[in-house]
């Protein structure tokens, strides 16, 4: 196995060859870049030049389909991985020549350099990350070419050897002794049965003398004994049908040494592996069955079976190779070709990318090209349904716990290999060699759900007490009972070792559960340096088989293998854990071999429990229901599930959704080629050959695509494969609400189970469709009611701790109230949580990522609001809204940004309840909206005063994609606060206008204050807002005047013309009392330009003015009138109070802000300032202005009359 570690890394074989023919193969595990083939002593290369760009070096390239000798020229054809090159060489005709999968690409070179000195070595360059396997012809060729020879050379003296003895086993077999006649008897060799015969018995031990040894060389194992093995399954029919094998297998247990057994076992199952994994896909996947019976078959026989799962599976093997099925990546290789004829693909998306409006009528021709389409993929789904049903079986045969002669059960030792497995991948995320490929994780989820529903179900028949699968859960006490290894996986509190310090008089008082405070002190970060040694050599005097288990370099406890555990699986199995009252005294022994007690170690009673030892289910909590729930080993493999969900098969999920991406693409690019065809004038010949090129193109991609989509939707998004990830979706709800009932004990419960419930049902949303629709899945609507519960409830649950998964939590709750069937989940949810919810959303926004919780709230209100009824901004409709490239999540919601607004009218209500009843609420949130509202905006001008200069300099600098995507969102955030803010005033306008309320005319004043600043930001003729839009620079696609002028005009409109007459008033004289109000702002929302500016702006005819007119598409008639009205109530106010204000003298003015006359006086200090100054300066501090004492009191004051 060759892994590049470099750039572009080179190395070469250890042996070469000067003269005749010769042949090696490599195994492409990775498609990547990559130069195979032969090189010399004298060449040298490094990160940039590798095999092939040097004289004397030679390559084929199949991933740029290219052949390499200082120059390159077009060769071959590409590879996928699973491939297999074959590179030839003739030294004595001078030639190099390559082979894919067996079939010849042709002579690459000729004329190579020959003579003396001159001697080829194998040799590869590879990019980093890309991985090969070479045979030399240490195992048979799998495709050999006849007059080449291996660099290695086979064993011939053995294999005569081998197929000999094979031989006279088959006679022994197939010929019985009549001992009453006293002859030899012919005998159907597939019920043949070792009874004891001495004669047979001796005749075996003497061919397995000399057999033994044979069997423990590789090359043996897979030429005689696999085939031998395989030619015994060909007969067909099922496998319990072929009894043989079993009796072949106690065979070898009982005439060979038990290593000779351990290797030939261990080479059969890698021979076995390498055979499923890298045999070619044909139409009925014939070969992979073929190898997956013979895989059945071995481990059907117990002893085998146990002895694999211990030492080879998962430790050597990573098996979880045998339950993947590879998508092909040449389609017509596949056969599928001869087993879809006809291909199909939907002509659903307009040519913006988004899905049509219209439902077209589908012609007959394309109905009768789509029923033959989906019978080509029933045929496909069929045929690899036989495959999965096969690794099933595998899984089930693993899973046994009946198996208990001669030690452990299958399932006991299953179960820790698999917690080692999943400890590996989750500690090692960035390790490519080590993790399992997310495309294996995938098909080993499904496999798992399927034996694990088949056990589960199989023990509710029995036990009818217990639950079924369909109400499977994992209860709480597993999260904290240190039964269950969880390595170094975030806590919804934060870390292990801080939670079972805080929370430990909780788990005595609730789960009966106590920590010895000793061991509380040793389990410290001091306490994982301990000594090494003395753990290790313990842990073997107590079982001597772990240094075979796991190899010699590895024995060592499984904790040792990474620190993780000094905080995690030490938490209560090595504490002295115990219950409080103890049914039986725990021994000074049995408290070292819980203190020392690893993954590996672990025993059946230790996980099912005995005696009134409940195993797994330690420390019920008291909300936890006393019932059983089904075998606890099963518990174990549901957790370990929902733990592979979440480590890479969401994200896989996600990313195999692109090939149906690309097919719409590609049908958009056929559809709009077909048009231009059909429009393209007869004179011009060129254009049209061309557009047909294109239309031929576009077919043949479209073709192979529409295949491959087939194979992807039965592998990946079948029926099944939803109804699998929609139970662990309920799966992960329900343990969710188990865990919540436990109180200050949730806090256990690992990060994963809420991520993986927001990821799963994101999938079945966004991946599933429109192939499989959700709705259709039974109890889809409670299911989605539960889901929302849990999102209201905890996106500030005081007792989740991790910014990640709160973020989350948030995202997933703002994503679900942008689509109407889900916020109607969030209305059916209990009226106690949505008002509990409503409350948490309306806290203040300092401290806390207020962004999110902002846009939940303008997504309630939007189709309410002002000009607020468009799914998309006037200016950008042209443009696409998807991103594929963010998470899953985020691109959930910039998804769901785009959606049809649905407001929420009960949430709304619960809001505005919640701002009247509740008098600190309303000032603390409002206040917080404001000081954010003026943040956003003065970031927004200053970074588009920025942009202007740097677009004004003669260099031409180009601005930094980062800035303008910052300065966007200062804008998005302006315009949505406004938005809550417009909400607010609509919703409960007397917390602004009843001055009763004694922070009421500070608010007002605050908002009139930052409305004018924006409006003349905005609305100044000629200003730095209007150079930037109309700029148009790639990432300021969303400012422009239309979102931000329509959310202040809501405002104003609600403030002065929607209310009472003494709330109008009232607002209107603050309005105009602001220094910075300026009529003009108000007359441009019209198009009211000032004369003096049409004046200056005569020459420039062209330019349109902003006016909220023109758009009659978004803004109502009613709507405009309301504009109209309030414009000429403010005209004529203006006037008014231009004719009745006095000139204030200096002395007069708040020497603070000099807008305001002096109208507060301070106690006890005697200070003086305007009240809106004083009252603002109050809510953050209570020392005067001046001189700093603190004040007491606020009182008004007037000039006393002038004598």
């Amino acid at each position: 196995m060759v892994i590049g570690h470099s750039n572009f890394g080179s190395i070469r074989a250890t042996t070469c060859v000067y003269k005749g023919k010769w042949i090696y193969e490599v195994l492409i595990s990775s498609q990547g870049l990559m130069q195979i083939g032969w090189c010399t002593l004298n060449c040298r290369f490094n990160q940039e030049e590798g095999v092939g760009d040097t004289p004397d070096s030679y390559a084929y390239d199949g991933n740029r389909v290219r052949k390499w000798n200082v120059t390159t020229t077009n060769y071959g054809k590409s590879w996928a991985a699973g491939d297999i090159v074959s590179c030839l060489i003739d030294l004595d005709e001078g030639t190099i020549a390559f082979c894919l999968n067996g079939i010849s690409l042709g002579t690459a070179f000729d004329n190579i350099t020959r003579g003396a000195g001159m001697a080829y070595f194998p040799a590869i360059s590879l990019s980093f990350k890309e991985s090969v396997a070479f045979n030399f012809g240490s195992r048979p060729l799998r495709y050999p070419v006849e007059g080449y020879r291996p660099l290695q050379d086979p064993p011939v003296a053995d294999l005569v050897k081998a197929r000999k003895l094979l031989g006279y086993l088959k006679n022994v077999i197939h010929i019985g002794i009549d001992v009453t006649e006293g002859k030899l008897v012919e005998k159907d060799t597939s019920m043949w049965q070792l009874q004891g015969e001495p004669t047979v018995l001796i005749t075996l031990a003497h061919i397995f003398n000399y057999f033994s040894p044979l069997m423990c060389k590789v090359y043996l194992v897979e030429d005689v004994l696999m085939t031998f093995l395989l030619s015994i399954l060909e007969r067909g029919g099922a496998v319990e049908a072929h009894p043989l094998i079993q009796q072949l297998l106690d065979l070898m247990w009982l005439l060979m040494e038990e290593y000779e057994v351990h290797e030939c076992l261990k080479q059969l199952l890698m021979s076995l592996l390498r055979a499923y994994r890298f045999s070619p896909i044909i139409p009925d996947l014939g070969l992979q069955i073929h190898y997956l019976r013979l895989t059945i078959a071995v481990l059907k026989h117990e002893k085998s079976r146990k002895y694999l799962l211990s030492n080879v599976l998962f430790d050597v093997l990573r098996s979880v190779v045998f339950f993947y099925i590879k998508s092909p990546l040449r389609v017509e290789e596949a056969g599928l070709q001869e087993l879809i004829p006809t291909t199909w693909w939907p002509n659903r998306f307009t040519k913006e990318g988004k899905e049509s409006k219209e439902v077209k009528e589908e012609s007959a021709e394309e109905r009768l090209r789509r029923r033959a389409y989906e019978r080509g993929c029933q045929r496909l789904k069929k045929r690899i349904e036989v495959v999965e049903g096969l690794q099933v079986q595998i899984l089930k045969l693993l899973l046994n716990n009946k198996d208990r002669g001669g030690g452990e059960a299958s399932r006991y030792i299953f179960l820790n290999k698999f917690r080692k497995f999943l400890q590996e991948n989750a500690s090692n995320r960035g390790n490519l060699t080590v993790l399992c490929p997310p495309e294996y994780m995938v098909c080993f989820l499904h496999r798992l759900i399927a034996a694990l529903r088949f056990f589960w179900d199989g023990h509710k028949a029995k036990t009818p007490a217990a639950l079924s699968s369909e109400e499977a859960y994992v209860p709480p006490q597993l999260f904290y009972n240190g039964k269950v290894d969880y390595f170094d996986l975030q806590r919804l509190g934060g870390l292990l070792s801080h939670l079972k310090k805080t929370l430990k008089d909780d788990l005595a008082a609730k789960a009966n559960v106590l920590i010895d405070p000793a061991e509380l002190q040793a389990v410290t970060m001091d306490d994982l340096d301990e000594d090494e040694e003395s753990a290790t050599s313990a842990s073997q005097s107590q079982r001597p088989s772990a240094a075979l288990a796991i190899g010699g370099a590895l024995a060592r406890p499984g904790w040792l293998s990474s620190p993780t555990l000094g905080r995690a699986n030490r938490f209560l199995s090595t504490a002295a854990v115990s219950l409080m009252n103890p049914r039986r005294p725990l021994g000074t022994l049995e408290k070292i071999k819980v203190r020392t007690l690893s993954v590996e170690q672990r025993t059946e009673e230790d996980i099912e429990g005995s005696h009134g030892n409940e195993g797994l289910l330690l420390g019920r909590p008291p909300e936890e229901p006393d019932q059983p729930i089904t075998e606890n080993s099963l518990l174990e493999v549901l957790d370990g599930i929902v733990m592979m969900y979440n480590l890479s098969v969401h994200q896989q999920l996600g990313k195999m959704v692109g090939v149906s991406d690309d097919v719409n693409e590609y049908a958009m690019a056929l559809k709009d080629t077909e048009e231009k065809i059909s429009r393209c004038p007869k004179r011009r010949r060129d254009i049209h050959e061309e557009l047909l090129k294109s239309q031929k193109v576009f077919s043949e991609k479209l073709n192979h695509l529409s295949r491959r989509l087939a194979w992807i939707n039965v592998t990946i998004y079948s029926k099944e494969k939803m109804q699998d990830v929609y139970w662990l979706l309920r799966v992960c709800i329900r343990t969710i609400e188990h865990g919540d009932r436990t109180g200050s004990l949730f806090a256990f419960m690992p990060e994963f189970y809420l991520s993986v419930a927001m990821n799963s049902y994101s999938a079945l949303k966004n991946y599933f469709s429109p192939v499989n629709s959700m709705e259709e899945l039974p109890g889809y609507e409670e299911t989605l009611m539960r889901l929302a519960a849990i999102l209201a409830k905890h996106f500030a649950d005081s007792r989740i701790v991790g910014t990640d998964i709160r973020d989350s939590l948030m995202q997933a709750l703002a994503s679900y109230v942008c689509y109407p069937h889900s916020l109607r989940a969030v209305e059916r949810i209990p009226e106690e949580q949505r008002i509990s919810m409503m409350k948490n959303l309306l806290a203040p926004y300092e401290q806390r990522p207020w962004a999110q919780t902002n846009w939940i709230l303008v997504r309630l209100w939007r189709g309410c609001g002002f000009g607020y009824r468009y799914t998309r901004l006037p200016h950008l409709l042209k443009t696409k809204p998807e991103d594929a490239s963010l998470p899953s999540l985020q691109r959930d919601l910039s998804v769901a940004s785009f959606q049809k607004p649905c407001p929420s009218t009960l949430l709304q209500q619960h809001m505005a309840d919640l701002l009247r009843s509740d008098r600190d609420l309303a000032p603390s949130f409002l206040n917080s909206v404001l000081n954010q509202l003026n943040w956003a905006f003065s970031e927004f001008i200053g970074m588009i005063q920025e942009i202007q200069q740097a677009a004004e300099r003669l260099e031409r600098n180009f601005v930094d994609s980062r800035q303008l995507k910052v300065c966007a969102t200062c804008f998005d955030l302006s315009v949505s606060l406004l938005r809550v803010l417009e909400m607010t005033v609509t919703l409960a306008p007397e917390i602004f206008l009843d001055w009763n309320r004694p922070s009421s005319e500070l608010l007002l004043r605050r908002l009139a204050q930052l409305l004018n600043q924006v409006l003349n930001r905005v609305t100044a003729e000629r200003n730095l807002f209007d150079r930037v839009v109309n700029l148009r620079l790639p990432g300021l696609e969303s400012v422009d005047h239309y979102p931000i002028l329509v959310a202040v005009t809501g405002i104003l409109v609600r403030l002065l013309v929607d209310t009472d007459v003494q709330g109008a008033e009232r607002a209107t004289a603050v309005l105009l009392a602001d220094p910075c109000f300026q009529l003009r702002s108000i007359q441009y929302l019209l198009g009211h330009a000032e004369p003096s500016a049409l004046a200056a702006a005569a020459p420039a005819t062209d330019k349109r003015h902003f006016s909220l007119h023109t758009y009659t598409e978004y803004i109502s008639a009613e709507e405009l009138v309301k504009v109209d009205k309030m414009l000429s109530h403010l005209s004529e106010e203006s006037k008014q109070a231009a004719a009745t204000t006095l000139p204030t003298s200096e002395e007069d003015l708040c020497p603070i802000c000099y807008a305001h006359p002096i109208s507060a006086i301070f106690r006890p200090c005697s200070h003086k300032s305007c009240k809106a100054c004083i009252n603002q300066h109050l809510m953050n501090n209570k020392d005067c202005f001046f001189c700093k004492a603190t004040i007491t009191g606020v009182d008004d004051f007037t000039k006393p009359a002038s004598s």
